[in-house]
């Protein structure tokens, strides 16, 4: 290894770099428009919960999370006033995860400030750059997705 492999940033490192700095951006800027309850960690509900609401081994699936780990931020969200728990109507025994307005709000508002980032860095790339880089990551993301699932 040289020295400018070391200083060189690995895949890990950028994407990580990449999600803080997002989140950091959209917490902050969620707070300024009222929502200064919510952290991160929610958004591992909240990016994918649908308004109909979900099951929490839907969300657990979609977020790649454990079931215990969405429960226990559910329970947060339930708190705050984001989400509320009620039976399935499919399956009685069964309980949907649906947002509350509250939640609703947050949705919306974080998928608005999400689409400007977007947009800013589409801005800056280019059109044909910016969309072959969120393919590439999607298929870099559905290649390690399906290595993890092997294990």
């Amino acid at each position: 290894m040289t020295a400018s492999d070391a200083e060189e940033p690995d895949l890990g490192m950028l994407i990580g770099s990449l999600g803080r700095s997002l989140q950091k951006e959209l917490f902050a800027r969620l707070a300024e428009q009222g929502h200064r309850q919510v952290r991160p960690r929610h958004g591992i509900v909240l990016a994918f919960l649908p308004p109909g609401g979900a099951r929490a081994t839907e969300l657990a699936q979609r977020s790649g999370q454990h079931k215990q780990i969405i429960g226990a931020i559910v329970d947060e969200l339930v708190a705050l006033g984001y989400v509320r728990r009620e039976p399935d109507p499919s399956d009685r025994r069964a309980k949907l995860i649906a947002p509350t307005q509250a939640g609703l709000d947050e949705i919306s508002k974080a998928r608005a400030i999400l689409a400007g980032i977007e947009h800013r860095h589409r801005d800056e790339l280019g059109d044909d750059i910016y969309q072959a880089f969120k393919t590439t990551l999607g298929q870099i993301t559905r290649t390690q997705r399906s290595w993890r699932q092997q294990q």
